[in-house]
């Protein structure tokens, strides 16, 4: 059963940091590209970063650029979302995603094969 678990969460101060990890299991790794996307109390969900499989080329959402790193450990099936200067905007939970197919990323509507059970981030002002 393929399974995807966030953590990492928490609540944080302005301008503090934090880094999101994604454990996968129960599919092959290296055939899926990875991407975090967020929701917010009362807005739909967003894509914020993707990497992809091949060449881990990766897409930030341009509001966290500068500020958000996204990476991947194939060798331990984890994906990262390193996070830094938190803003309160970045306060949603956090969802961790696999999909084979890079394009449904690049459409950056939230859909994918596999989701996780996502993790709250919390930036007080």
């Amino acid at each position: 059963e393929a399974q995807l678990v966030e953590s990492g969460g928490g609540l944080v101060q302005v301008g503090g940091s934090l880094r999101l990890s994604c454990a996968a299991s129960g599919f092959h790794f290296d055939d899926f590209n990875f991407a975090w996307f967020r929701q917010a109390p009362g807005r739909e969900r967003e894509g914020v970063s993707f990497i992809s499989n091949s060449d881990d080329s990766t897409f930030l959402k341009y509001s966290v650029k500068g500020r958000f790193t996204i990476s991947r450990d194939n060798s331990l099936n984890t994906m990262t979302l390193q996070m830094t200067d938190l803003k309160p905007e970045d306060t949603a939970v956090y969802y961790c995603a696999a999909d084979p197919r890079l394009w449904v990323f690049e459409t950056r509507k939230p859909i994918s094969e596999y989701w996780g059970q996502g993790t709250q981030v919390t930036v007080s002002s």
